[in-house]
């Protein structure tokens, strides 16, 4: 991301250091849209921060098994209605299980569930994973996808948004996509051989993710870092 540091910090914000997720980039991002940032493995931090960050790569049983002791206090979390920001393998394990297990022969493994639904293999006539810049193509409104102008400008500042991130592009790396059984948990779709979930959000709008890594994904990214910064500040 080509961007200066934020001028104030918005909001308290606490990365879950579980042992998966490329927490450098993330907190950099998180940094740059105006986030105070720590990187905890401590599951009692969460309580007082602004908001709760899930990143992850790998497969989904180890991320499950490795989120194991913050399970508790994520779904407390949930349930206070702090923003929790799944990234990537985080997003997928907002649903409740995943094809992923069943492939690799390690049986059921249950997610976090706070979006029900589960994650599928792309088709297998798809090259996986899926990796590289996608179009974004919002469903519904939502505060994570606000802040980019029709004309594709990004907005001065986080929480003055007009338009959407609809039509930016995104980056992606991943061989599963989530499926929830809820249409309406669908904030935005991109396209690789099938419509996909590119972000989706549960009933409340408070627990969200991104299926592509938005420290990664330029300005737009950025400004979906900004957009759950000041959500974050603002609750």
């Amino acid at each position: 991301m080509n961007a200066t540091p934020a001028e104030q910090t918005l909001a308290e914000v606490v990365v879950v250091d579980y042992g998966l997720g490329n927490l450098r980039s993330v907190t950099r991002g998180l940094e740059r849209a105006g986030a105070n940032v720590t990187i905890s493995e401590d599951p009692d931090t969460f309580a007082e921060a602004d908001g709760i960050v899930l990143p992850g790569v790998g497969a989904f049983r180890e991320g499950m098994d490795n989120a194991g002791p913050y399970r508790a206090a994520l779904a407390e979390a949930a349930d206070r209605g702090q923003p929790i920001f799944g990234i990537c393998l985080g997003m997928q394990m907002l649903l409740g299980s995943s094809e992923e297990a069943e492939h690799a022969g390690e049986g059921d493994v249950e997610g976090l569930n706070f979006v029900p639904g589960t994650n599928i293999r792309f088709d297998v006539d798809r090259k996986v994973p899926h990796m590289g810049w996608n179009e974004l193509e919002v469903q519904r409104e939502h505060p994570l996808v606000e802040g980019v102008d029709k004309t594709g400008s990004e907005t001065p500042h986080a929480d003055e948004p007009t338009g959407s991130v609809d039509g930016e592009y995104a980056y992606f790396v991943h061989s599963y996509y989530a499926d929830p059984d809820d249409d309406h948990a669908v904030v935005a779709t991109s396209e690789y051989g099938v419509d996909f979930p590119a972000i989706i959000a549960n009933e409340q709008g408070t627990v969200f993710g991104t299926q592509f890594h938005p420290e990664k994904s330029g300005e737009t990214g950025l400004q979906i870092l900004r957009n759950f910064v000041s959500l974050c500040a603002n609750e």
